[in-house]
């Protein structure tokens, strides 16, 4: 197999944060550079180096694996690539109105009004930030990633949409009211990051050492917390309901 030819770099350590609204790198920190700042990689070139690494998350790589070719390519791009998880939490996603107004406020009205609220609410599962940590990417890194993200209770798995939170009650809205209902669901968060590393080549008479490198690319991934279903159905998506009570 052909070695890759890289520039000398003095690059030792580079990390690219991430923002988790928007997705996009929003910051870079060298450690430590002095005239390298020109090379840093962003964080798709980092994933890309994942991807077409010659061990993926300890499993050994063929170029095959990513789309490559002895020939044409491409190649190998880093000697080890590894997805680490470094947080998982649950939050509350965004409460949404899910019925519609039932009022109780006729003038002679002197009885709480019986209603039956219902509702159906779909809740997206996420993926990773990168196309590459996607369903239907080439490559490993989607697996490895779904792989981590249902060891936790509760999970989706990746390559299913979304999941379906519904409810059917009777409620009475007391007179001089109007009451609906929200949902809030529950959510999950798991972050981590791919660290890439290129092993050292020593100098030669013909080429120029190069020193070891290590890149940290960020990763997200969100998704409804599951409740567990019956008989080995699929859950529902677990959340919170309230019942708003307004004056007429």
């Amino acid at each position: 197999m052909a070695k890759r030819r890289y520039k000398n770099r003095k690059v030792r350590y580079i990390a690219i944060g991430a923002s988790l609204v928007t997705g996009a790198a929003v910051a870079a920190i060298l450690l430590p550079s002095a005239n390298a700042a020109d090379e840093q990689p962003t964080a798709e070139q980092i994933i890309e180096m994942c991807n077409r690494t010659e061990v993926l998350n300890g499993k050994p790589q063929s170029i095959s694996d990513f789309g490559g070719h002895p020939v044409a390519g491409p190649s190998f791009a880093s000697d080890t690539c590894d997805y680490v998880e470094t947080g998982f939490e649950t939050f509350d996603g965004p409460t949404e109105k899910v019925t519609v107004d039932f009022p109780n406020c006729e003038e002679n009205a002197t009885d709480p009004a019986t209603v039956t609220t219902e509702f159906s609410r779909t809740v997206a599962q996420g993926q990773g930030k990168y196309t590459l940590t996607q369903q239907g990417a080439t490559g490993g890194l989607f697996g490895v990633l779904s792989g981590s993200w249902v060891e936790h209770e509760g999970t989706l798995e990746m390559d299913i949409e979304s999941a379906t939170a519904s409810e059917s009650e009777q409620r009475e809205v007391p007179v001089g009211k109007v009451m609906h209902v929200t949902f809030t669901p529950k959510m999950q968060r798991m972050t981590g990051e791919w660290r890439v590393h290129i092993d050292a080549v020593p100098g030669s008479t013909t080429s120029n050492p190069r020193p070891e490198q290590n890149y940290v690319a960020e990763e997200v991934v969100e998704g409804p917390a599951i409740l567990p279903g019956a008989a080995g159905a699929p859950g529902l998506a677990d959340g919170t309901t309230k019942v708003v009570l307004e004056d007429c």
